[in-house]
């Protein structure tokens, strides 16, 4: 081809100066600030347009050669009905399955009975050597711990292939029950102790939990869920600092829980920022960092009651922005889950919501695809800063803990929840099929029979706890 015709098919230079000139332009008068950049809660800007990050470094899952696990939650209060439920859905393809049990913050009124006869009968006829099981935070988490041990012993199970989650942390309990079984000055002088042999390279698990779902369902913002997580991490080493018990093999225990929701790209620097951050703590703390195992679930807060079949979509757009930013393991809510215990069907779309992602659009293909995004990584920076805020302000007010019992963080998180109600009633924000394009009549939906379990009402600290109100509820106390 002739080099002068060449030169006339290629697209012209152009530079950020240039396009913001057409886009003023285009606008027509309007300020180009407040029509096209945005603030995320955090108040993390939010720009139109970003340049390619050059010479960004990959933050992949914790193993990035292999697809992250689709766990399904497994919260019936019926044991046996709930073994039917685990084994439907690892027959049709799930990889890992979550126990939920009763008074977690996680259950939302029902979960299993917290005994070692239901998780003998729920575990009944699974292979746990070719499965991944993880324990929601309750009350009783460290009751459940043996009984996993008593579980696996008679059943000669090789531990080295093992893959779980223990799901061990009090702040999540104290957050979302308002009870620990004990206080804050004995928790510290036990817990090491009691969990030193699960601390071992023949048990590659995870032991101890940083649980950020109980901070976002109640509305804190991305920074306050990480900085939370940040600061549980933290305590949980300062445990065995004080148990005179080296952290370095406390770390690789160590794992994470977070929510992701409708906000795709927020979702994805949310968790690649935890990575970041995660890192960051243990380097501050004198430890090789080691790689952590990350747990999201799709945010119960985003979910309606009204039109529930929108909130597919919204769990479809989360569980894409978990897989695309390296979570390990994710789970799906059923979108019938604001109308009680979800019923089959229910359990089946969310699963399958998984499958496609994983097996029809390969998101586990690459290891971290937003790696390089300018969008993504500003984001990314952004929180890792806003969350280090937080976080600081956590350890000011005495560690997460302290912070709770004094009611500082349930202040500051229902302050964001307020913030954004008011962003909602005001038209700035809209849920669809709620706010904006409701539907004309409300098909019935079906659930499942099952007791709603009230919160646990023993205990010996005591604190406000955190109440999780659905983006839908918030908007109508706020009306």
């Amino acid at each position: 081809m002739d080099a002068s015709l060449l030169k006339e098919t290629e697209f012209a230079a152009m530079d950020r100066d240039k396009w913001v000139q057409l886009a003023q332009k285009a606008l027509k008068g309007a300020d180009f600030d407040s029509t096209l950049v945005s603030r995320t809660d955090d108040d993390v800007l939010i720009q139109p347009l970003y340049d390619r990050r050059r010479n960004a470094q990959l933050v992949p899952r914790r193993r990035a050669a292999r697809p992250w696990h689709i766990v399904q939650r497994i919260d019936d209060p019926d044991p046996v009905r709930a073994n039917r439920q685990l084994l439907e859905d690892l027959d049709n393809g799930a990889t890992g399955i979550a126990l939920v049990f009763e008074g977690a913050p996680n259950a939302f009124g029902y979960g299993l009975p917290a005994t070692k006869e239901a998780v003998d009968k729920v575990l009944y006829g699974v292979h746990l050597d070719m499965i991944h099981l993880r324990m929601d935070v309750h009350p009783k988490s460290r009751a459940c711990a043996d009984w996993f041990v008593d579980y696996m012993r008679p059943r000669d199970v090789n531990t080295k292939t093992l893959s779980f989650s223990m799901g061990i942390d009090p702040a999540a309990t104290l957050a979302g029950t308002g009870r620990l079984r004990m206080t804050i000055a004995a928790l510290k002088a036990s817990l090491p102790q009691s969990l030193s042999g699960f601390f071992s390279p023949d048990l590659p698990g995870i032991v101890l939990e940083a649980d950020g779902r109980v901070y976002h369902n109640a509305g804190a913002t991305e920074a306050q869920e990480l900085g939370a997580m940040l600061s549980i991490a933290a305590g949980h080493f300062r445990l065995f600092e004080e148990a005179r018990q080296p952290i370095v093999f406390a770390a690789p225990h160590i794992g994470f829980a977070l929510s992701v929701d409708q906000d795709q790209f927020l979702s994805i620097a949310k968790i690649r920022a935890l990575r970041k951050l995660w890192a960051r703590l243990q380097e501050a703390c004198n430890v090789r960092p080691a790689p952590t195992m990350i747990h999201a679930e799709t945010s119960m807060r985003m979910m309606t009651k009204r039109d529930p079949e929108t909130n597919i979509l919204r769990t479809t757009i989360a569980a894409f922005a978990a897989a695309v930013g390296g979570a390990d393991t994710i789970a799906v809510l059923p979108h019938t889950i604001a109308h009680g215990l979800p019923d089959a069907a229910a359990r089946r779309l969310a699963r399958n919501t998984q499958l496609v992602l994983a097996d029809e659009s390969n998101l586990a293909f690459v290891a971290d695809p937003a790696c390089g995004s300018g969008a993504v990584e500003t984001l990314t920076d952004g929180l890792c800063e806003a969350a280090w805020k937080e976080f600081q302000q956590l350890e000011r007010d005495g560690g997460i803990l302290q912070s709770l019992v004094d009611g500082k963080l349930q202040a500051r998180i229902v302050a964001a929840r307020n913030e954004r109600a008011r962003a909602f009633a005001d038209g700035k924000r809209s849920i669809v099929g709620t706010t904006v394009f409701p539907a004309g009549n409300e098909r019935p939906v079906r659930v499942l029979e099952a007791p709603r379990m009230p919160l646990p009402t023993d205990g010996v600290v005591h604190c406000q706890p955190l109440t999780f109100p659905r983006i839908d509820e918030t908007l109508q106390a706020s009306a």
